[in-house]
């Protein structure tokens, strides 16, 4: 199971401030030195916390997987087939959320994604959608063209009654399962943290855990390169 990092909190930092510090840049060096499998990154439509100089840096200095997450915006699409990045991961947004409430409905962005996966794929882009773990999503992502999901495990990494999160668990392997069978590669991320990663990594099926609010927010106590490390032991057992 690979992991990527997520950066866009260090970017959150720096932009408290509209100054140049923390720089994400850095910060993606830094994870790779610790052994992330690759960087994961969301230039949202509002600009608030990546910015497009980022993107563009990332694409020319890092040499290792580049993870692209937007909307369905034209603008943001538009970046998305000229840096052309590893993966990009296509995802719902509105400004007034916080972090990204839920997995994309597929279904009612029907037309969007047949208008955007082909060009994506025509640039030897692989693209994922993030869904949330129900079966009538992940096979219309599969029907649609894409070559991957990520599992929204939001709902899961919310709860704290112990059943509650057997059976949710349980829901997330059946869907990865179904997904495999479908010809799907499967990632999955949201909310993940040191404590309810390990039992989502046991979940062999899945390719890739992307993680990032909470391996930010331990290093500032840690230190970068150790808060991966600790989540490289959970995350690879």
């Amino acid at each position: 199971m690979k992991l990527s990092v997520n950066i866009d909190h260090i970017a959150t930092l720096r932009q408290a401030r509209r100054g140049i510090e923390p720089d994400p840049l850095e910060g993606a060096f830094e994870v790779l030195k610790a052994g992330a499998d690759g960087i994961t990154f969301h230039l949202r439509e509002d600009r608030r916390h990546i910015q497009d100089k980022d993107v563009y840096l990332l694409k020319e200095k890092i040499k290792m997987p580049l993870n692209f997450e937007a909307a369905l915006s034209p603008e943001i699409v538009d970046i998305i087939l000229e840096i052309a990045p590893e993966e990009t991961t296509l995802v719902p947004e509105k400004r007034e959320e916080v972090t990204t409430e839920g997995g994309l409905d597929v279904i009612a962005s029907e037309k969007r994604l047949l208008n955007a996966i082909p060009r994506m794929k025509a640039k030897n882009i692989l693209v994922s959608l993030f869904v949330d773990p129900d079966e009538t999503q992940i096979r219309a992502s599969k029907n649609y063209g894409a070559d991957a999901i990520e599992i929204h495990t939001g709902h899961y990494a919310a709860l704290s009654d112990p059943l509650e999160i057997e059976k949710e668990w349980n829901h997330i392997k059946d869907m990865v399962l179904f997904a495999r069978d479908l010809g799907l590669i499967v990632n999955a991320g949201h909310g993940l943290n040191y404590e309810n990663t390990q039992k989502i990594a046991l979940i062999k099926e899945i390719n890739e855990l992307n993680i990032g609010h909470s391996i930010i927010s331990r290093s500032i106590f840690t230190g970068l390169h150790q808060a991966v490390k600790d989540m490289l032991k959970i995350v690879k057992g």
